[in-house]
């Protein structure tokens, strides 16, 4: 049985779409699905109650790891698939991950740890900057062997007993991306979740700057808090040398990436202790 872990805090506008998606063509006891209500106001718990067999956990305040590991604790099998609210995979991109743990990638090596999918990113219809940016983060090099910025993590039972419980901090992929050595993760190409960007720029920079927030503080942390050394560095360079020369049309996107790369570092910079927040134009409700 493979246990799925969704944190959510009022997501009544996206919740029923995801677990609907999750899932449709799920065979019976396949999926032991645990939703995690934390800190709500609004219909979250209803709406996900209503769906049958998803386990709904509430808890009084918000806060993501809290609520992770309160999912973990009833979870009843492995792997265990750690899902954002928003982001609606099907059993067959499940089915998919899990089984690449179980999968060497060569002969005589250990199957992986932790498997995730290919990102793809949904700008239509954003502006033009938000599109821009879209265009050259998307090429990232991070993105080709990291665990972060997917939505869907998955981690096999030794993967998931690298750690206690998550840390109370807002970087949990680039958290779980740290457990892993390159060759104990794996990105699955032939499956993928769809991340949507943001609908305005200025939700954009916001998102921008909660993440460098976040992933501030959890490299200033790591190795003090939970004896983790080895979090990815940032390469500030990466994304200009091995995505916009490659690729030279893409210079004026370069550019606004630049820019809006520059704001969201100086606001970062500038603001407080890293907080749990969102981008609310995506959470229109489903239509």
């Amino acid at each position: 049985m493979t246990s799925v872990v969704i944190a959510a805090y009022n997501e009544s506008t996206v919740i029923g779409r995801t677990l609907d998606t999750l899932l449709a063509g799920a065979t019976d006891g396949e999926l032991d699905v645990t939703v995690v209500a934390n800190g709500c106001t609004d219909d979250t718990p209803h709406v996900a109650a209503r769906r049958r067999g998803v386990r709904v956990v509430e808890l009084a305040h918000g806060n993501k790891p809290r609520a992770l590991d309160a999912g973990d604790a009833v979870a009843r099998g492995f792997p265990r698939v750690y899902l954002d609210a928003d982001i609606p995979v099907t059993v067959d991109v499940i089915r998919t991950l899990c089984a690449a743990l179980t999968a060497p990638p060569n002969p005589g090596a250990e199957p992986p740890l932790a498997a995730v999918p290919r990102r793809v990113v949904d700008a239509r219809g954003r502006p033009l900057l938000v599109r821009a940016y879209e265009a050259i983060h998307g090429r990232h090099p991070a993105f080709h062997d990291g665990l972060f910025g997917r939505g869907v993590i998955v981690l096999s039972e030794v993967g998931r007993s690298r750690f206690e419980h998550f840390p109370d901090m807002v970087a949990d992929d680039l958290y779980l991306d740290s457990l892993f050595s390159p060759g104990e993760k794996v990105i699955v190409d032939k499956v993928s979740a769809v991340v949507q960007a943001p609908f305005t720029t200025r939700d954009l920079l916001q998102r921008l700057e909660r993440v460098r927030r976040g992933n501030r503080q959890l490299r200033a942390s790591a190795g003090r808090q939970w004896n983790r050394p080895d979090v990815r560095s940032e390469d500030r360079s990466a994304w200009l040398l091995r995505a916009v020369l490659r690729a030279p049309w893409l210079a004026p996107a370069a550019a606004a990436y630049g820019t809006l790369t520059v704001i969201a570092e100086v606001r970062a910079r500038r603001a407080g202790p890293a907080v749990w927040g969102r981008d609310e134009s995506t959470r229109a409700p489903a239509t």
